[in-house]
């Protein structure tokens, strides 16, 4: 079982002045979570936790994560915009972004952050749209496939992303001929992995690769970034990780390698984004229809415009019936949105309580890639984003979108007037 960090008390509270649907994200497992993580690598001096933007894009919960002393990773100019709003700075700063447009460049520059080049061809386009800074990073990307204990992980091969190790070699003695004076090392082999394994694979190969660059380019290796790939158990019946002992297990690897290699100065880096916020946000949704025909169907006020994933992915999300915790899961049900897509489901085949119109689900380990992929299809809006405060209290961290915002980008304004409030 999942047990949600909200009652169904709270909730009809909160519905009185907030309509479903709407994200609800938990303050005070964010920090909690947060400083577990800095604990379990607060063996390594320089390390840092740089949590993915694109996870949970909110100046909000950012503040937060920045208050327990984490960076972050942007991906794109608004990423890096939102960011300076929040007050991070420098070397607070993770830009890791591909295709990469040359005004993104100039802005990562002038914010001083680090910035990770993902194609050997980047250093020219880096280098033409901002100059080069003293300090760069190199996305390595090995090839083939990814294994732990002889399971697929995933496939580097067919992913777009980063340099292959000869590029990588010879992108770093440009660099340095070029004036670079520090270096990074970044990769990301695995998605959303539920292996403590994981880490400290993934730290051995960057850890000898590192080795090899400063035997070969006598490059400055400042930093190694592990970039994300820790996942959380989104099934209730799956373990979850233990970042104690994945932090013990990269510490173990870089006694071993760097340690002996005369780096072990270097500071560690991490980039997550599911495992730092996606148990601590749920989709909260009101049963406002029911459909009986050749499947049981529970129809809901949210949608995949709201949370993408289980459309996009077939992706499992666990659903709690708010108030019915105990009930027995007796019920077969396809939980589905409003939108024109046989797709848009929430669940299929899922055993639940009997659910009644007016009921409100939960739907859990949503605070990641959840708000952040949502879209208007079908005209639909975006829901607001609220927090649980540690108080008890409930604060507005986004408003639910209105027919006016879906309008604004219109250039015949005139014509929506009516809907927007505006005067004729």
């Amino acid at each position: 079982m999942k047990t949600p960090f909200v009652t169904k008390e709270q909730v009809l509270e909160i519905a009185k002045q907030y309509p479903t649907p709407f994200y609800l994200y938990e303050e005070k497992g964010i920090r909690e979570n947060a400083r577990r993580v800095n604990e379990a690598f607060s063996w390594n001096k320089g390390f840092k936790e740089y949590f993915a933007v694109k996870a949970t894009p909110n100046p909000f919960l950012l503040k937060i994560l920045r208050e327990e002393g984490c960076g972050v990773d942007c991906s794109s100019l608004t990423e890096l915009m939102m960011s300076e709003a929040c007050g991070f700075s420098g070397s607070e700063i993770m830009f890791s972004s591909n295709v990469t447009p040359e005004e993104d460049y100039r802005f990562a520059k002038k914010l001083n952050a680090y910035i990770n080049l993902d194609d050997f061809t980047d250093i020219e386009a880096l280098e033409r749209a901002a100059g080069l800074p003293e300090t760069v990073c190199c996305r390595y990307n090995p090839g083939g496939t990814f294994e732990i204990s002889n399971e697929i992980m995933d496939n580097p091969g067919d992913a777009k992303y980063g340099f292959t190790r000869e590029q990588l070699f010879e992108g770093y003695r440009i660099l340095k001929e070029k004036g670079v004076k520090h270096f990074g090392l970044h990769a990301f082999l695995a998605s959303n992995t539920v292996s403590n394994a994981y880490y400290p694979k993934l730290a051995r190969i960057l850890f000898e690769l590192a080795v090899d660059l400063k035997r070969e380019t006598g490059a400055d290796i400042r930093f190694i970034n592990l970039s994300g790939g820790v996942g959380v158990p989104y099934r209730p019946d799956e373990p979850a990780n233990d970042i104690y002992a994945i932090g013990q297990g990269v510490k173990a690897a870089f006694e071993e390698i760097l340690v002996p290699a005369g780096m072990g100065d270097v500071a560690l880096f991490t980039e997550m984004g599911r495992y730092m916020l996606a148990p601590y946000g749920m989709l909260i949704t009101q049963c406002i229809h029911q459909k009986h025909t050749y499947k049981e169907y529970i129809g809901v006020d949210a949608c995949a415009a709201n949370l993408m994933r289980p459309a996009m992915y077939g992706a499992y999300h666990h659903i709690t019936v708010l108030g019915k915790e105990q009930a027995p899961c007796d019920h077969k049900y396809d939980v589905t949105g409003g939108l024109c897509e046989n797709n848009d489901k929430f669940a299929i085949d899922r055993m639940l309580p009997e659910i009644d119109c007016g009921d409100y689900l939960a739907i859990h380990d949503a605070g990641a890639h959840g708000f952040s992929m949502g879209y208007n299809y079908n005209g639909r809006l975006r829901s607001a984003e609220l927090l649980l405060r540690e108080d008890g209290s409930v604060q507005m961290i986004r408003r639910a979108e209105t027919p006016a915002d879906y309008f604004a980008t219109f250039d015949f304004t005139h014509l929506f007037d009516k809907y927007t409030g505006k005067d004729a």
